[in-house]
């Protein structure tokens, strides 16, 4: 009987070793294993349910998303800054939320904000020189932070469209960005930081060298040589104004169904975006460089009252974000790519003195928890059942009435451009 006993025993200790392997194994995940892996969708997160940052999300809140993000396979987010409160709240939620079940997995890219001397004053901003306090005060409490939660934060990001030209209020030049980049990379080597965690800033197309001449400059080639990989964003739906060539119906496409000319025009979306990665691809081939890009940011408003809507462009609509969401998931996926794909809520900070304005609606969940087209798949097969955002049952936009949707979809029509630009 002692014998039986002991074997006994030992059995369950084996297998309560066996139950905590699995989540031994996922808290040693590093950015080489999650990155461009398909089983760890990425997406960008901020949060904010109110008009002002002023007023930040709760832990409650942030569990509330984390729970839905999971729910839709999402394990990677991308964060923007650490100024405010919003990034330490949301890693202490998903510590929290990984002590309440072992088998919780969520990882954060963490960006710290990069800005310019006299960044958002009313003095002219110096793009020559950087912000020396704030910029040095941000990228400590980046490092604290990874230092802090090393099983969460797996990569920093210096910087968000910190380089691009169109940043006019606060961009830098490539050498601030090389500058803290290098210095992050220092502390890896050192020790002070993690050899595993990733570091990178996060930029538009343009600044990668994918754009004109006037980004090639030899900062930006140490830049890529020193960052572990490149994070680049990518948006045709500004295009759709700003650079329409590839917008609208052809003529080849006029006897096309409605819907088969949509999804014509959001499929050249979509291949937009694949030649501005094929521009940073060559650029870093040129320069002899040889790693990684992933999709720091792409995404597509569901409402527009400006360049974009009914009166521009006509980008905007939920059956338009639909499909670009499906295509560019498709492509990132089977490329083995990142998508932080932009973003999971609509946030209606971002322009709050125009509450129709783009900027607001690109999320793939309205504010009070409405799933917009993209997502009404997950919602009637269940995965869903029992989350809420703001204490509301996941529901989808319209009532889920396809036909009342697709009265607000309106098909691009070149002549139109070409008056209206």
């Amino acid at each position: 009987m002692f014998k039986l006993f002991k074997y006994i025993s030992i059995s369950i200790v084996l297998m309560m070793l066996g139950c905590n392997e699995n989540p031994k194994i996922k808290n040693q995940l590093t950015a080489a294993d999650i990155l461009g892996n398909p089983e760890y969708l990425a997406i960008s997160y901020g949060g904010y349910r109110k008009n002002t940052r002023d007023i930040q999300p709760t832990i409650f809140e942030l569990k509330e998303d984390m729970r839905l993000m999971s729910a839709m396979g999402v394990k990677i987010l991308r964060t923007y800054n650490v100024q405010l409160q919003q990034a330490p709240n949301l890693l202490k939620a998903i510590s929290e939320l990984k002590a309440e079940d072992p088998n919780f997995e969520m990882y954060v890219m963490l960006g710290a904000w990069i800005d310019c001397e006299n960044a958002w004053t009313d003095k002219a901003p110096n793009h020559d020189v950087e912000d020396l306090k704030n910029n040095t005060a941000e990228i400590k409490r980046a490092v604290t932070l990874a230092k802090q939660y090393p099983d969460i934060v797996k990569i920093i990001a210096v910087g968000n469209e910190a380089m691009v030209k169109w940043a006019t209020s606060y961009y830098v030049q490539p050498n601030v960005i090389l500058k803290w980049v290098n210095h992050l990379q220092d502390l890896k080597s050192t020790g002070e930081l993690s050899k595993d965690l990733w570091i990178t800033s996060s930029d538009n197309f343009a600044s990668w060298g994918g754009g004109s001449e006037e980004y090639h400059v030899e900062d930006l080639n140490k830049l890529i040589h020193a960052v572990d990989y490149i994070s680049m964003h990518t948006y045709p739906m500004h295009d759709t104004h700003y650079h329409p060539v590839f917008w609208g119906v052809d003529e080849n496409d006029t006897n096309l169904s409605s819907l088969k000319k949509l999804e014509s025009v959001m499929l050249k979306a979509k291949q937009y975006a694949i030649t501005q990665y094929d521009s940073v691809f060559n650029y870093m081939k040129n320069i002899g460089v040889n790693k990684l890009i992933h999709i720091g940011e792409t995404g597509w408003a569901s409402h527009s009252n400006e360049l974009y809507g009914a009166h521009g462009s006509r980008a905007t609509d939920e059956y338009k974000e639909a499909l670009y969401y499906k295509y560019m998931r498709e492509w990132t996926n089977n490329a083995n790519m990142s998508c932080f794909y932009f973003e999971a809520f609509d946030e209606n900070w971002k322009d709050a003195n125009n509450p129709q304005g783009s900027e607001n609606h690109f999320g793939l969940f309205t504010i009070d928890g409405k799933a917009k087209y993209a997502l009404w798949d997950l919602v009637d097969s269940g995965t869903f059942k029992g989350l809420t955002r703001n204490g509301n049952p996941i529901s989808k936009t319209y009532n889920g009435d396809k036909t009342a949707l697709m009265e607000y979809v309106l098909i691009p029509d070149k002549k139109q451009l070409i008056m209206h630009n």
